[in-house]
């Protein structure tokens, strides 16, 4: 198993596809840029195969669509092996990349290469060496040059071995591929509580796609709130408090994202991290015999999110 050669043969799928999937293949140095809705139009399959790519070739996930209510909405449906490495050890947002006016969080298996952070495969005892690294970034430009080189230099490859993933988050691939993340999220806080996510044996998950109702800043807000507020998860694992998983567990719960990033004061630090969490979780428990369930939708907040009501 290696989590950078699996996504490496899936970009290459996607470089072979990129005219039916809307994608554009350029250079920044001498690595190889996918971009999936930042210059490039992109589109539902390309999202697809960009959250793949982010879990290592360990996630499957699949569209469909469901009536909400007010409007119907693409869902993502993401079914995951080894769950904890899919998610925390590869699809996470877990690397800080900056260079004068670029930031991004670098998602995807070269993270492991890399060891960003290192504390995260201590905890999941995992390593890899690969001669191809593959990063996806939520951007709108791709990252300078120099910052390109110093990525495949972290993660002990060549340049020309070094594969972006780029989408902007007010693109439909950029807005998808962050519902695919919706499991993420569930494993992110049970790690952040101390639970033993190396016990999560499968996972499903599923989440509304955010329409693209505005620029990057805007869909930040509106893409977490598909998450929070319309993410649903089913685990398979011993020992997970489902109660504990959820948004509604929350202070902050109950608005939009925006207003409480707007009352935190634009500060990600200043907002209680369980808003970060699906709004409704089962956990199955093999070792009793169990399952529990915990938290809801919320469609209200769905719709004043999407600007469907004010």
């Amino acid at each position: 198993m290696n989590l950078n050669r699996s996504a490496y043969e899936i970009v290459q799928d996607m470089i072979d596809r990129r005219e039916e999937l809307g994608v554009e293949v350029y250079e920044a140095g001498n690595a190889t840029v996918v971009d999936c809705g930042a210059k490039a139009p992109g589109s539902f399959a390309a999202g697809v195969r960009f959250a793949e790519a982010c879990m290592g070739g360990l996630g499957s996930v699949a569209l469909r669509m469901h009536d909400y209510g007010f409007g119907m909405l693409p869902v993502v449906v993401v079914e995951v092996r080894k769950p904890a490495l899919a998610c925390l050890g590869s699809q996470k947002a877990g690397w800080k990349l900056s260079e004068g006016d670029f930031f991004s969080l670098g998602s995807g298996p070269a993270r492991i290469l890399a060891k960003k952070p290192a504390s995260t495969y201590q905890k999941l005892g995992y390593s890899e060496k690969s001669d191809v690294a593959v990063i996806a970034l939520e951007a709108s430009a791709p990252p300078p040059e120099s910052l390109a080189e110093s990525i495949a230099r972290e993660c002990g490859v060549e340049a020309e071995n070094l594969y972006i993933l780029l989408a902007a988050t007010a693109s439909i691939a950029g807005s998808l591929q962050v519902s695919a993340r919706v499991v993420e999220t569930a494993l992110y806080r049970a790690m952040h509580l101390g639970m033993d996510v190396n016990a999560v044996r499968s996972a499903l998950g599923r989440a509304p796609v955010a329409p693209v109702v505005g620029n990057d800043s805007t869909m930040m807000g509106v893409t977490n709130d598909m998450i929070i507020y319309g993410g649903e998860v089913y685990l398979v694992a011993d020992g997970l408090d489902a109660s504990k998983l959820v948004s509604s567990s929350s202070s902050a719960y109950g608005k939009p994202f925006a207003e409480v990033f707007r009352e935190a004061g634009y500060d990600f630090y200043r907002i209680d991290p369980a808003i970060f969490a699906p709004a409704r979780v089962t956990v199955n428990e093999p070792g009793s015999g169990s399952m529990s369930t915990a938290g809801k939708l919320n469609v209200e907040v769905l719709m004043r999110s999407a600007g469907m009501l004010k």
